[in-house]
């Protein structure tokens, strides 16, 4: 089996599409970034999974962002997925968790599901309360509804590997409602440890032999943060020049360290004045 890899499938009789994925490498490479405790590990990886699942299901060139923030032991988990097939995810916490349902890990949360376009720079949120046991039954609410959309999620992740499958109805055509609970109740057929080890196509004729599984190419997966000296020079300038000498006074330099992969931009007092410098007018005239 490939890691870090989505495959897309239809179920061409009963009018539903998924999504199959796995990760590997990529889920390492998030883990490497922080030291998570259990607790968090699971969930995010779970979110992780969800977040690429998701943006798989996006029709123009963007980008999904989860977010959750709540008043529990993890206080914020931002996943961002990108039509291109990269991810990058992190979550903060504070304390130990007393369960696993997302109330014992969230408190009292809220759960936003940002979709961006990169094309017509349109941006589109959705807002809701984190309700139910675990992820997947809270987005599954969610799409029933904000969207109105069937969907089913199955998601996993451990130390080693994070995986997850997703049924979605399909929207403007006509269904048979036999047709959807009967691939729904064949999902609930799946276990942890065959979402984990089973290759797509074993997976999928397990679940799904009596129907008509098409299954589509793989799409490779991969770790990215779109972090940059460029972003984070922007950043800097919207803050205003005042409040950029008043970092430099207090710390000597002004030092930025992306969350999502650690990497580190540091400025000093030369670097800083050169961002609030008035650029000169271009005046072909002027030699």
């Amino acid at each position: 089996m490939s890691a870090d890899t989505l495959r897309r499938f239809m179920l061409e009789q009963a009018h539903v599409r998924g999504e199959w994925l796995h990760l590997d490498q990529t889920w390492q490479e998030i883990l490497a970034r922080a030291d998570y405790p259990a607790f968090v590990k699971t969930i995010l990886g779970e979110a992780v999974t969800a977040a690429v699942l998701l943006a798989a299901t996006i029709k123009h060139d963007g980008a999904l962002t989860l977010q959750i923030r709540g008043d529990g032991p993890i206080h914020l988990l931002v996943i961002q997925a990108t039509a291109q097939g990269t991810v990058r995810g992190l979550a903060q916490w504070n304390g130990e968790a007393t369960g696993s349902r997302l109330l014992d890990l969230f408190g009292e949360a809220q759960l936003a599901i940002t979709l961006e376009s990169h094309q017509s720079n349109e941006r589109y949120q959705s807002l809701i309360p984190l309700e139910g046991d675990s992820l997947s039954v809270a987005l599954e609410a969610y799409f029933e509804r904000s969207e109105q959309l069937p969907t089913r999620l199955w998601l996993m992740s451990n130390d080693t590997a994070a995986a997850g499958i997703l049924l979605q109805r399909l929207p403007q055509t006509e269904h048979d409602a036999d047709d959807w609970q009967r691939a729904s109740a064949l999902l609930d057929t799946l276990t942890r440890d065959e979402l984990a080890q089973l290759a797509p196509e074993a997976l999928l004729y397990r679940l799904f032999h009596e129907e008509d599984v098409r299954l589509f190419d793989p799409k490779g997966i991969r770790f990215h943060c779109t972090c940059s000296r460029e972003r984070v020079e922007t950043m800097l300038r919207s803050l205003g020049q005042a409040e950029a000498d008043a970092m430099l006074e207090e710390q000597g330099k002004i030092e930025i360290i992306c969350e999502f992969c650690n990497a580190n931009y540091t400025l000093d007092a030369i670097d800083t004045g050169l961002l609030f410098k008035p650029t000169m007018p271009t005046n072909d005239t002027l030699h």
